[in-house]
């Protein structure tokens, strides 16, 4: 089990980031009371998971990576079933179902929906009382790149109105994008962890790769900017050359996954 939680602040995104099947998803669940602790804790506001009311659970929302969903219930009639588990005001289901690009599916029911639709529709139902703390297991997992966009638009948004998020995921690229801080997990340790381009920085190269035309012909130059002398041939070829493109050379977060564990995010 992991040795460290991290501690996370309102309306901070904090990414949780590790391979398939390094218990990213079980931290989550017993971090959400799904799961019992076998040993630690875990604390909200310096209270333990172990005694918080049951008013807890109307102040957190969960997405879950494999939609679990009433299959023989439309869209809207989900959310209507589950906002009635609540005892506090929830968000209009058509609304939520508009958010998530699914009103027009609202009278259909889930069991015709594809693996898109019903992540969308897990998503909107997390929203259903507007928490305060959010659970994102793969929230734009087997959707296109429009509506994946939807979905983190809708995330950064509750992130202004300060919900405090939870991301679970082996999808770098959104990492990188959503995360104000990430966690790498391994073996059970969280191996690294800081805000994407403190790390980037840490384990990255301060260089860049420059292509500029030198009469009719291209040519591609690496300059490492820590160098004196690079840094000064850097700058003449800029002034001087007719440059076509500047491209930093920092480390993805799955190259300082893979310099941190051997082993590739898949």
């Amino acid at each position: 089990m992991v040795s460290i939680l991290p501690k996370t602040a309102k309306g901070e995104i904090f990414g949780f980031l590790g391979p398939s099947g390094a218990g990213k998803s079980t931290v989550q669940n017993i971090m959400t009371g799904l799961l019992p602790l076998q040993k630690g804790d875990v604390l909200y506001e310096g209270q333990s998971l172990k005694e918080v009311s049951p008013d807890f659970y109307n102040q957190i929302g969960v997405s879950f990576e494999h939609p679990n969903l009433y299959s023989k219930l439309t869209a809207q009639e989900n959310l209507v079933f589950f906002s009635g588990l609540f005892d506090t005001p929830t968000e209009d289901p058509i609304k939520l179902l508009d958010m998530v690009g699914l009103r027009e599916s609202a009278r259909k029911k889930a069991i015709n929906f594809s693996k898109g639709m019903k992540q969308r529709l897990v998503f909107a139902r997390a929203l259903l009382n507007n928490p305060k703390i959010l659970f994102l297991d793969e929230p734009t997992s087997g959707l296109d790149p429009t509506t994946a966009n939807k979905i983190k638009g809708i995330i950064y948004q509750k992130k202004k109105e300060g919900c405090t998020i939870f991301l679970t995921t082996h999808n770098m690229m959104a990492a990188d994008e959503l995360c104000d801080r990430i966690a790498f997990l391994y073996n059970g340790k969280i191996v690294a962890m800081d805000s994407p381009r403190a790390l980037k920085l840490q384990y990255g190269k301060k260089a860049v790769q420059v292509e500029y035309r030198d009469n009719k012909e291209i040519k591609s130059k690496l300059f490492f900017l820590n160098n004196k002398d690079e840094l000064k041939a850097f700058n003449e070829i800029v002034s001087s050359q007719n440059v076509e493109t500047i491209h930093t050379q920092e480390a993805t977060l799955e190259q300082i996954f893979i310099k941190l564990t051997g082993r590739g995010l898949e």
